[in-house]
């Protein structure tokens, strides 16, 4: 099991192979699809979006409500591939690394290894104990989207499995 805190350095992103366990601890932040076409429509117009890509991790997770005494609800994992039209533009801006659950395209692991990023899988049917590895979380933008807006999030030792490395090799 490799620890590893953010901001992650490219260097680090290169020595993690595919299959590799991972806890993650750090700042990362929540888009879904919904997310994603602003993001890239905002991208394309020139306009300013909400949160500094570069070198980012996204986390294709919509949590739900927040009980009463939690940071936050259930956050699980949203299927990847609903995102794949949508990731290339985000990636040209420096997008070091993503969250999800399922396989990727062809084309988005192919994505990956030109622009040196990774794919991480997080446990699906985990989100209430996901929620527990959540210390923090903080609305940063597209507020009108409800659970699917943006959110920072502060994880500590956040379980993942390294899905598409840098070079492109996926667990699938």
């Amino acid at each position: 099991m490799k620890k590893i805190k953010t901001p992650i350095a490219k260097k680090d992103i290169f020595n993690l192979r595919v299959g590799d366990e991972v806890l993650l601890s750090g700042t990362i932040y929540t888009a879904r699809d919904q997310v994603h076409k602003k993001l890239v429509e905002a991208i394309k117009k020139g306009k300013k979006v909400p949160l500094a890509i570069k070198d980012q991790i996204i986390y294709y997770c919509g949590p739900s409500a927040t009980p009463k005494g939690k940071v936050i609800g259930s956050c699980g994992p949203t299927t990847s591939s609903r995102m794949d039209e949508l990731t290339e533009p985000l990636l040209k801006k420096g997008l070091l690394a993503m969250i999800g659950k399922g396989r990727r395209s062809k084309k988005v692991k192919n994505l990956i290894k030109k622009y040196k990023a990774i794919y991480f899988l997080a446990p699906s049917g985990c989100g209430a104990l996901l929620a527990e590895k959540v210390m923090f979380k903080k609305l940063v933008g597209f507020k009108e989207l409800g659970s699917e807006a943006i959110y920072r999030l502060e994880v500590k030792d956040f379980p993942l499995i390294v899905g598409i490395d840098s070079k492109g090799r996926s667990i699938y």
